[in-house]
């Protein structure tokens, strides 16, 4: 039988509250831990490392905007827009000061976070729609700002052609180099966020969520905790274009425009609101589901279409399943995949028992 707590007991708050309070759990971590670090990199293909490697970059920002979103309540639609910040941030510091990746990585992310507190201000008068709207015009505002200001991008549409980041005199180029530089920054981002969530701040964050006017009445001033939210979820996009940056070795608006701030609003809701292993599950499940479409379209459609077809068909096709996506959680299972993972957990915690 699978009893997850039997012969545990917590004696005290620091222990329930701990990041693993169950000894599976951090047999689950030690299990997984050498998993992805040895395992995959030694054994994957580059083709399948640099899926993997998109995954992981897809999972800092996601993990970022469901702090913002899914723990405090505050809709964006600005969060591509400021991964362009961090982007064109640590861009700028490589090419004409020669910053390594330690200085331009949490530059990128500061300055994220400065801009994205500005554009939280207005959370303290307006919130849901009104407030969606007010983050989609920063986005336009700071695409806007990029493309005309040649000193931050060269001018309209140019790119800047970033080095790859070098550790120890060695410059990263293999993928399997790269899938242990991101996956070390995305096991920084899952351990920062679960921490928050289990601090003060992050408490605050969720009381604010569900009743922002009870929670002023506690105490919590809401005006600053709103806007360390739009901060914090601001340094993680910052962050999330700064290694897409390095990743792909060119920043440019184009990586970073409105579709993708409504990618990661989809990776959010499908994973599951306000939870870590939802954002985790959310970005794996987005950034597979073009890849998987196009094999499927590949394999099944080129007997009906003709090639020339599908290249149009497979794009529309990707937003269309979006959408749908999108509808179908929000009416069947608005937890998302984070949901329907703790009901099997549920299952096999209570079994063979059905209480």
């Amino acid at each position: 039988m699978f009893h997850r707590e039997s012969g545990v007991f917590k004696t005290s708050y620091a222990a329930d509250m701990a990041l693993y309070p169950l000894p599976i759990a951090r047999w689950t971590v030690a299990f997984l831990a050498p998993l992805f670090a040895v395992l995959l990199p030694l054994t994957l293909g580059e083709y399948y490392l640099s899926i993997l490697n998109l995954i992981l970059i897809a999972v800092v920002g996601a993990v970022g905007l469901n702090i913002l979103v899914g723990n405090t309540g505050q809709i964006s639609i600005g969060h591509g827009a400021l991964m362009s910040v961090g982007a064109y941030t640590a861009a700028n510091l490589v090419t004409r000061l020669d910053a390594p990746f330690w200085i331009a990585l949490p530059a990128g992310g500061a300055m994220a976070a400065a801009i994205g507190a500005v554009i939280g201000v207005p959370s303290l008068r307006i919130k849901g729609l009104y407030l969606a709207i007010a983050t989609l015009a920063g986005q336009l505002i700071i695409e806007w700002t990029i493309n005309h200001v040649p000193w931050i991008s060269g001018g309209v549409q140019a790119s800047i052609d970033v080095p790859r980041p070098s550790f120890l005199g060695i410059q990263l180029k293999t993928q399997a180099q790269l899938y242990l530089f991101l996956l070390f920054f995305a096991a920084i981002a899952i351990a920062g966020a679960l921490n928050l969530a289990r601090s003060r701040v992050g408490r605050a964050f969720v009381a604010i969520r569900d009743q922002d006017i009870a929670a002023e009445i506690i105490g919590i001033d809401i005006f600053r905790y709103k806007l360390l939210a739009f901060a914090i979820s601001s340094f993680y996009a910052g962050v999330t274009g700064v290694l897409y940056t390095y990743y792909l070795g060119v920043a440019n608006y184009e990586q970073f425009q409105i579709t993708v701030s409504i990618d990661y609003l989809a990776m959010i809701i499908i994973g599951g609101l306000g939870s870590v292993l939802g954002a985790i599950l959310g970005a794996i499940f987005v950034t597979l589901l073009p890849i998987a479409t196009r094999w499927g379209l590949e394999g099944l459609g080129g007997l009906i279409f003709s090639q020339a077809d599908l290249a149009n068909i497979i794009p529309n096709l990707r937003l269309v399943m979006f959408g749908a996506l999108i509808v179908l959680f929000l009416a069947l299972e608005p937890e998302g995949l984070n949901r329907l993972w703790r009901n099997i957990v549920n299952y096999f915690r209570v079994w063979p028992f059905s209480y």
